[in-house]
């Protein structure tokens, strides 16, 4: 699937998102009609092909070989073209249909993977030589009150739909093309069932024609994104589970972060993720009806709070500081002390915890059943009004996994939307370099722990603080002497919002932080090895080094994950 012409080479996502009108379109779920019969789609299938780039001088950049296979169902709804010159584009274009060359080719013929494979697209008209472009099926309810079925198939080779779509992209960036397509366009918001309730596309039929042009015009740009995304979407048999209230929720989440695995058995909808976000801001889960997850992560701080220690309900002292709520969902292990090992598990404790939230579980469901409008969020989330500290876990877990942050300076920069200034860029070595004079490396070492685009390694460390005789870290979890004083390292996104630092807040700005490191630290049995071969008296960094590493980790700040204005900031749902 490459475009005519060559380096330096980007890549071109498009991503489909169905929708019926202005709401995700859901398989199976009664939508929104000119007329009061109902109508459920239950298929949603096509093919793409001859995808072409607008210059802006009007001329035409042609693929070559490029064909997707589109289905709802399957959840195969994007499609890429590699190889983009570096020049200005304002239109695409793409055809919902294949030339009468290729719809009368053996289709025995392609790859097993292939697009146009019969098995891949289930798209082949056997009996007619020739492929179904877009296949558009389900169910309607007459005045009768008898349920009925509709089918329309839209076929033939007088390659009529050809779709043209204005937008303005670089293809010297890695873009994503966001594009809707409306399925209650085509079918006029059910109007067509007043016509037929099928089409076969056989010569002479209008209807066929009709629908054709529909779809052609039922293409707009929703959006762009200047990055590509990891296609995270639940698993077809998965979404075939989910009540049906609720819509499938699809994170946004950049290649350039890792690969992400998110709970089969918790998949994220739009009404999951809305009743996380009002649970935790809910300040009933507390005993005295004040404090809500919230209180301690706060969006504008990076969902910390800005204190050493965190207060309770009461005012009381917590035992450390407030950890920043960032990129969890590649987190295994939770607290500074690792004690839950699920973020479902995770978000119960606080609730319980009398130094935090100080309520039961019984008396935190019992208030919210009490709420008629936490029921029919309940149910709508989950298929069932019932609110449990199971719900009520899964829920949260499914609203913490949206916050993603991925969108500072630096990640700008890695874009090439803007770039960063030679101070910046002196810090960004030092954080990469690894301090060995003997070697002739002299850098502030910082990527052993918090290394690649999450800057975190996710372990637990014991960076050389003074210890606190109350409080001996992951060992209180595993028991074990070779974790004493080992704390789980944060990740360093937005870092400089989140002071005070260290799980007991014990440094008030950056500059203490990179001290700490740069000078003599507390030796012990357990100081992780990449900080105990340092020389005993520091680092050595200069004044000038220190002030470009705290420029560096400015740059990690993301305005649009602590913006007021929005929680889950990139993320869209699934249309």
């Amino acid at each position: 699937m490459l475009l005519a012409l060559s380096a330096p080479a980007q890549k071109l996502r498009i991503e489909i998102e169905p929708r019926w009108g202005d709401a995700p379109l859901k398989l199976a779920s009664p939508l929104a009609l000119a007329q009061a019969n109902d109508l459920t789609v239950s298929r949603l299938d096509g093919l793409l092909s001859e995808l072409a780039l607008q210059r802006t001088d009007g001329t035409w950049l042609e693929s070559r070989d490029w064909f997707v296979f589109l289905s709802v169902e399957k959840r195969r709804l994007s499609a890429s073209a590699d190889g983009l010159p570096a020049q200005e584009f304002k239109a695409i274009r793409f055809r919902v249909e294949l030339n009468a060359k290729l719809n009368s080719s053996d289709p025995q013929e392609w790859p097993a993977e292939h697009p146009l494979h019969p098995d891949v697209c289930g798209l082949h008209w056997g009996w007619r030589s020739g492929y179904v472009f877009l296949a558009l099926e389900g169910h309607w309810s007459p005045a009768s009150g008898t349920t009925g079925g509709y089918s329309y198939h839209l076929a033939g080779t007088n390659e009529a739909m050809m779709v043209e779509l204005p937008v303005k992209f670089s293809g010297a960036r890695p873009t994503t093309v966001r594009v809707g397509l409306d399925v209650a366009a085509i079918l006029d918001r059910g109007n067509v069932l007043k016509e037929s309730t099928s089409t076969h596309s056989r010569d002479g039929d209008p209807l066929a024609r009709t629908l054709m042009e529909r779809t052609t015009k039922s293409f707009r740009v929703l959006g762009v994104q200047i990055d590509l995304y990891q296609p995270v979407e639940p698993a077809p048999d998965v979404v075939r589970t989910l009540p049906t209230s609720a819509t499938p929720y699809r994170l946004h989440i950049s290649e350039r972060l890792p690969k992400v695995n998110l709970p089969a058995d918790n998949p994220l909808t739009v009404e999951g993720v809305a009743l996380g976000r009002r649970l935790f801001h809910e300040p009933r889960l507390s005993r005295n009806n004040s404090q809500s997850c919230a209180s301690c992560h706060e969006q504008s701080k990076a969902f910390t709070d800005g204190r050493a220690f965190s207060l309770g309900d009461s005012g009381q002292r917590g035992r450390r500081n407030s950890m920043p709520l960032v990129n969890l969902a590649w987190v295994k292990e939770f607290f500074w002390d690792g004690r839950a090992k699920s973020l479902r598990d995770q978000v119960l404790l606080p609730i319980q915890d009398s130094h935090e939230m100080n309520e039961t579980l019984e008396r935190v469901t019992a208030k919210l059943r009490e709420d008629s409008s936490y029921r029919t969020a309940f149910n709508a989330a989950f298929g069932s009004p019932e609110i449990s500290a199971d719900r009520i876990a899964l829920a949260l877990e499914q609203f913490l996994l949206t916050l993603v942050s991925q969108e500072s300076k630096f990640d700008r920069a890695a874009r090439n939307l803007t770039q960063l200034t030679e101070q910046e860029k002196r810090g960004l070595q030092l954080f990469v370099t690894e301090h060995d004079p003997k070697r002739g490396l002299r850098g502030a070492d910082c990527f052993h722990c918090h290394g690649g685009n999450l800057f975190s390694n996710h372990q637990f460390i014991n960076n050389g603080l003074k210890p606190d005789a109350n409080d001996s870290g992951h060992m209180e979890t595993t028991k074990a002497e070779s974790d004493r004083n080992k704390f789980k390292v944060p990740s360093l996104r937005n870092v400089a919002l989140t002071a005070p630092y260290m799980h007991d807040g014990r440094f008030a700005t950056l500059e203490e932080v990179i001290d700490h490191y740069n000078g003599a630290l507390h030796r012990s049995a357990t100081l992780d090895p990449n900080l105990a071969k340092h020389p005993e008296a520091g680092l050595g960094l200069s004044a000038e080094d220190k002030t470009a590493l705290v420029a560096f980790l400015k740059t990690l700040t993301d305005e649009q994950f602590v913006s007021a204005s929005t929680t889950t900031n990139q993320f869209t749902k699934t249309k």
